[in-house]
């Protein structure tokens, strides 16, 4: 299983549709407080529709508190702007933890120095740009992790 882990996300819907796409893929989704809303808000309960008993979703109260969790033997990839290194070229395996950062701002200084970072990533897009949607983004970096992993085999096709 992988997992997908967004920083303080702060827009609803992103999250709404990264419990989809949770839901969709059997990643398991981690979400790290403090939230810029609560799970009855309307636009996540949309963007979600009829899949939140399907994800797995856990909620951490702080950065120290996921990395507790994850332990030492998971890979951290942190995704961000400020790197050189492509999604696309990175090796996933099983169990990897792919971590976004809030909407606005990415994630903070400390996260993406923290010394249990195995790697920052990025996806690439043209010059002056702002970002990517958060949700894509996690989208597009778990599709290329799960095609690697060979998931699509197991992946029942109706």
């Amino acid at each position: 299983m992988l997992h997908i882990v967004f920083h303080e996300p702060k827009i609803p819907g992103n999250t709404g549709n990264a419990i989809r796409l949770a839901a969709c893929t059997g990643a398991c989704l981690h979400l790290i407080e403090p939230l810029a809303f609560d799970f009855s808000d309307a636009h996540l309960r949309r963007a979600g529709l009829d899949y939140h008993d399907l994800a797995k979703v856990k909620i951490h109260p702080n950065w120290e508190a996921a990395k507790s969790y994850f332990g030492d033997q998971r890979r951290i990839f942190a995704f961000t702007s400020h790197t050189r290194n492509s999604y696309a070229t990175e090796k996933y395996q099983d169990e990897d933890v792919l971590l976004f950062g809030t909407e606005p701002t990415g994630l903070p200084a400390a996260v993406l120095d923290d010394a249990r970072i195995t790697k920052l990533l990025r996806i690439p897009m043209l010059p002056a740009r702002r970002s990517l949607n958060l949700a894509n983004s996690a989208a597009i970096a778990l599709y290329e992790a799960w095609r690697q992993l060979d998931f699509f085999q197991s992946a029942e096709i109706s």
